[in-house]
């Protein structure tokens, strides 16, 4: 390859720490990746939270291979192809009771953007144009669209890009250390933190409100759990205010939390959800959202010829997705990987949570195969105790993810307990090592 790094802005990276001493990977099988030195790395955050059946698997790459071949592209506009209309039943399947419709996008922030406005339009076709507010949380995160930052809630996402959307607020983050520190699984205190929604609601009037967004767990802010209690009390704030939720799963869905979405794990149906990253293993770029049925359905009025809902993408149901989609779903459905992070949960809780008591860490946090260990701030430099850590686990031949001070699990759902264990270790040898 070229010697020359300099054309390749790199995305949420530190550029000029990368370029001079890249870390390259070349190819990938499984559990592994393999980087430009032939060191074999083993995976412990799914690449991106996203390749939850594990690298190259056969069915899907044949899939790949055989749609290129066959149909390329197919305009989503006024035209489909087959395998669009296959997934998105699959898909909704899949997802909680009554979440039976599906538009497609092309990444989790699209979704985001893409709920937003389904909230927006669906409240002016019924009526009810008032409600424009949208609420988010603190700590949130959505993507990196001016919808997703607007309502996102993590400040190095949104401090230089201006004002960001009117008419967005945000309730309180959930994260409480002083009570639930240490926490195996939901915490068990913090249900009244979904109270701030009244707050707003309150304060801006519940007739201005259109939507409330939330991740059932927050992981790109360092893995926040929502105590036990809080979603179904959010549930209910919001329906007697007649506020539509949306639970962004990008990160949650397929497999993650024990059950093919984060909804299901904590028995809580929203009205939207948003998902990308594991619905095509990484593979090719895809996202979506699911669509209670009683919001599709209201925009199916008027004229036939006329389009109900003015959006969508170039694209939206790309075939060479929608096939990957249709294999992954396989994948997971043949392997049994979408409930195994409650078989080997524990396992996995056990491990990360041994690390109480190593140096530096002040908090571990889990909910099937998700975990997050906080780290204590190095005085004036957050955020690189964690990033140290980072590169001696990478020198170490295993891959995890840091955000701040948190370093965050999340790996393939294929893991067997010895690679847990070896992450782990690898974890707390780091930790032994780090000033």
């Amino acid at each position: 390859m070229t010697q020359d790094l300099s054309a390749y802005w790199m995305p949420f990276t530190a550029n000029r720490q990368f370029k001079k001493a890249p870390r390259l990977l070349t190819r990938s099988e499984g559990m592994y990746y393999w980087d430009d030195r032939g060191r074999q790395i083993l995976d412990g955050v799914a690449g991106l939270w996203c390749v939850n059946a594990g690298h190259a698997r056969p069915k899907i790459v044949q899939a790949i291979q055989a749609q290129a071949a066959e149909l390329d592209y197919a305009p989503p506009f006024q035209m489909a192809h087959p395998k669009a209309f296959e997934l998105a039943d699959r898909l909704a399947k899949l997802a909680p009771a009554g979440l039976d419709h599906v538009f497609f996008t092309n990444s989790g922030s699209e979704s985001v953007e893409t709920a937003l406005k389904i909230a927006l339009a669906y409240h002016r076709a019924r009526g009810e144009g008032s409600r424009t507010r949208l609420i988010g949380r603190e700590r949130g995160y959505h993507g990196v669209n001016f919808g997703g930052i607007s309502v996102g809630g993590i400040v190095g996402n949104r401090k230089v890009f201006g004002t960001l959307l009117g008419g967005v607020d945000h309730i309180r983050h959930t994260h409480d250390p002083a009570r639930n520190a240490f926490s195996v699984g939901q915490p068990a205190h913090g249900a009244e933190l979904a109270d701030d929604l009244e707050r707003l609601v309150a304060l801006h009037d519940a007739s201005t409100i259109a939507a409330v967004i939330v991740e059932p767990v927050a992981g790109s802010t360092g893995v926040l759990l929502p105590p036990q209690g809080y979603l179904q009390r959010l549930r209910e704030i919001c329906d007697r205010h007649g506020i539509l939720l949306i639970f962004d799963e990008v990160i949650t869905g397929f497999g993650r939390t024990g059950q093919p979405f984060a909804a299901q794990t904590f028995g809580v149906t929203p009205d939207l959800v948003t998902l990308a990253k594991g619905v095509t293993n990484g593979t090719v770029p895809m996202g979506a959202v699911l669509v209670k049925d009683t919001i599709h359905d209201t925009f199916m009025n008027g004229p036939e010829h006329l389009i109900e809902f003015a959006h969508g993408y170039t694209y939206s149901g790309h075939p060479l997705a929608c096939a990957a989609g249709l294999a992954t779903l396989d994948t997971y459905a043949e392997e049994g990987l979408l409930t195994r992070a409650t078989e080997l949960g524990g396992h996995f809780a056990q491990a990360v949570h041994s690390l109480k008591g190593e140096p530096h860490v002040i908090d571990v946090r889990n909910v099937g195969f998700v975990g997050g260990i906080e780290l204590a701030t190095r005085p004036g430099e957050p955020g690189k105790r964690a990033f140290d850590a980072f590169l001696d686990c990478y020198e170490q031949g295993v891959l995890i993810r840091t955000t701040g001070d948190v370093i965050a699990l999340s790996p393939p759902l294929i893991i067997e307990t010895a690679q847990i264990d070896r992450i782990v270790e690898t974890i707390r040898t780091a930790l032994r090592r780090l000033a």
